[in-house]
């Protein structure tokens, strides 16, 4: 390995090259000592100066022997990074830990670890290390911190070898890096009951029998602890041991969350805009409706469905409703604007499952749309007729922008269609929004409140 070349856990090192790679790392300090060394030879050629010429001379040298001490040095070094918590809300806080470890037998000198991050989550950060003993470790952490969703890349870590003179460094890399993902910011929604839950045990959740009817029932064995009442009596006598009917299946009620991501629907852009204000509030209706045990899908304007497993594309219960919990967040964290100009494909998407609603009707539709003109509205209103119960949240560019808009107009085609729909001034809090579609009847709404 050439000359600090480290190695990243589980991948390969970056080493940009040989001796000419490292000529190329001299400093200022570095290239002016080679220029001065050479001036002061000329002058001394010129001049006849022995004394000169030495001076030169050493200028001269002493860099090439920092370059060639340090193209021969042999370190081997290991690092790896943790990162707590690896998704975070827009606006909080995550610590990344590096560790380094020298695993060869040889002390280093004066290193510097700088870490790659994207300049959203602030300055990069640096941390000079003086020696390193043979087999020792050190552990460094800073802190990243973003006001804006994504995926943001985290390394690879660099490692930056001088000399004592500071007339040369050298830059290796890690090959590894980790990936940092800010969701969106989420708020803690009161327990409302909506149109479109099922009654019965717990919340979202209805218990039905496998097979109706007494004589369809499939009874099972007897196990201690079973109540009596359960006892199939008809099947006791056929096989001569006691049995009881079968436990009843909790089934959990469906929900959508429909997010309008047209480019064309939103004006404006930043954390405060009318569309970032919709992704977080559709994150907080998903972790809301899933806390209280539903089966739900995070849908686009464009069809696409999370996660997309399943019969429909919901999700499951247990511990599956967490990894689709995760799956719809990431989704959310790198959502942007879609080229389309309707909503075709996600009406065709909420028709497709409705069957995937919920047979019967049943089940919730909670949907965020930006500006709607007169055959979205009519194309929103259709959707309605899926679903057992619909709240919609209209952010039109008009009323955001203070200028006269048609909300009121949109707000009608909903509502009477059998939609709980409410306008979303700018500034709104999305918690006394969600209270105000619970608590009003099917097929109205309010314009909503300023937080």
């Amino acid at each position: 390995m050439s000359a600090g070349a480290p190695r990243g856990a589980g991948g390969e090192v970056r080493d940009p090259g040989g001796l000419r790679a490292s000529f190329a790392g001299l400093t200022t300090r570095g290239r002016s000592f080679l220029a001065a060394g050479a001036a002061a030879a000329v002058c001394a050629y010129v001049l006849g100066q022995g004394q000169l010429l030495r001076v030169g001379l050493l200028l001269v040298v002493l860099p090439l022997i920092c370059v060639l001490a340090l193209h021969r040095t042999r370190y081997r070094v290991t690092s790896s990074r943790r990162l707590t918590p690896a998704r975070v809300p827009a606006g909080g806080e995550a610590r990344v830990q590096l560790r380094l470890e020298n695993v060869s037998r040889m002390p280093t000198g004066l290193l510097m670890l700088q870490d790659r991050v994207p300049y959203v989550l602030g300055p990069r950060p640096r941390f000079v290390l003086d020696r390193v003993e043979p087999g020792g470790r050190r552990e460094v952490s800073y802190r990243v911190r973003s006001d804006l969703r994504g995926r943001y890349p985290l390394g690879p870590l660099q490692l930056r070898l001088t000399d004592p003179f500071g007339l040369v460094e050298l830059t290796r890399s890690f090959s590894t890096y980790d990936t940092l993902t800010v969701v969106p910011h989420t708020q803690p929604l009161p327990p409302v009951r909506m149109t479109g839950e099922a009654n019965g045990y717990g919340d979202g959740t209805r218990r039905s029998l496998a097979l109706a009817g007494d004589d369809d029932v499939i009874p099972r064995t007897y196990r201690r602890g079973d109540d009596l009442r359960r006892v199939h009596w008809r099947s006791t006598a056929r096989y001569g041991e006691l049995m009881v009917r079968r436990e009843e299946t909790p089934q959990r009620s469906k929900a959508t969350v429909l997010l309008d991501t047209r480019a064309l629907a939103y004006e404006g852009a930043g954390p405060d805009s009318s569309f970032e204000w919709a992704v977080s509030a559709a994150a907080s209706a998903v972790l809301h409706v899933l806390e209280q045990g539903f089966s739900v899908r995070l849908l686009t304007d464009t069809g696409d469905s999370v996660p997309g497993e399943g019969a429909g594309g919901f999700s499951s219960g247990g511990q599956e409703s967490a990894e689709a919990a995760g799956l719809m967040m990431d989704t959310l964290a790198v959502v942007g604007h879609s080229e389309g100009s309707g909503l075709t494909r996600a009406f065709e998407a909420v028709r497709g499952a409705g069957a995937g609603l919920g047979s019967g009707g049943d089940g919730l539709l909670i949907a965020f749309f930006g500006d709607l003109d007169d055959v979205q509205t009519e194309m929103a209103a259709r959707m309605r007729q899926r679903s057992a119960g619909a709240v919609a949240f209209l952010l039109d560019s008009a009323t955001w922008a203070g200028t006269p808009s048609r909300v009121e107009q949109r707000l009608r085609g909903l509502r009477d269609a059998g939609w709980t729909a409410l306008a979303v001034p700018p500034g709104a809090a999305f918690a006394e929004l969600w209270r105000q579609a619970g608590n009003a009847p099917l097929g109205t709404g309010t314009s909503g409140g300023r937080a």
